[in-house]
């Protein structure tokens, strides 16, 4: 038992994760049924405050846990030890998915504002490429903590969007904006402190194993400038559907009456 524990919950030494493999699809593939079947039955979940009550908590205790597995794993396997160097809660995934947890119980609008952005612009790109399990498969626990924190998010803010009907506005776009930087700020610090190796939200280098980052250029300065840049055209985007419906809605709006003169 012990050595296939081992196993399980330890790092490998070789690839064993392709990505766009059935390995990568599948995850994101359930994902999507989940959230169809929340958008199914919403007007059901809605009238059911038992049901609704219920699975979000559930899905809070899922996202609780499918965070913290991941340093309780660092703790568990001694060879894999925590080392504040690169495990230190400093990431917009694992934050996106507390707030979440918190989000899907309290209800809260508020949190919701900064869930939202974070999971669409901050963990589209681990979907796509999931760097950090190059050397973890289907047979590892990492893979399964992986998918379960990165996909979780987007069923927590779709459950609340088609049940609850919460919806992401300007104010939200800023507020989320700002709070993002505010985790910079907190990265930045905790790169400079610890020194080579440290590298929070992925400002000081690229990832070790091939990523979409990589195309971005060593120079601190000019790192900053285009992820600033690509965070600011992934939250517009991830707006945009909500600005076209509010247009569409404004023009379909009929003219308010014009008061006659007195």
């Amino acid at each position: 038992m012990k050595p296939f524990l081992r196993y399980f919950f330890g790092k490998g030494d070789e690839v064993e994760f392709v990505a766009f493999s059935l390995a990568h699809i599948l995850p994101i593939l359930l994902t999507a049924a989940l959230i169809y079947l929340i958008y199914r039955f919403r007007d059901r979940l809605r009238n059911s405050s038992r049901t609704d009550s219920t699975l979000r908590w559930i899905l809070a205790f899922a996202m609780i846990c499918s965070e913290m597995s991941y340093y309780w794993r660092l703790v568990g396997v001694p060879s894999l030890g925590p080392n504040p160097i690169d495990h230190l809660p400093i990431a917009v995934c694992g934050w996106a998915i507390i707030f979440g947890s918190y989000m899907v119980v309290t209800k809260s609008q508020s949190l919701f504002d900064i869930v939202y952005f974070w999971v669409f612009a901050g963990t589209i790109f681990a979907l796509i490429t999931p760097t950090v399990i190059t050397y973890t498969g289907p047979t590892r626990f990492r893979y399964y903590q992986f998918w379960l924190e990165h996909t979780l998010g987007y069923v927590a803010v779709f459950y609340m969007i088609f049940v609850h009907k919460m919806r992401p506005t300007l104010r939200s776009f800023a507020k989320s904006y700002a709070a993002l930087a505010l985790l910079a700020v907190v990265a930045y610090a905790a790169n400079d402190i610890l020194g080579p190796g440290a590298n929070y939200l992925f400002m000081a280098k690229p990832e070790d194993t091939p990523s979409i980052l990589d195309i971005l250029p060593q120079s601190f300065a000019l790192r900053i400038l285009i992820m600033a840049a690509a965070v600011t055209a992934l939250f517009a985007l991830a707006y945009l559907p909500w600005f076209l419906l509010d247009r569409k809605k404004k023009k379909a709006a009929p003219p308010a009456e014009k008061l006659p003169d007195a």
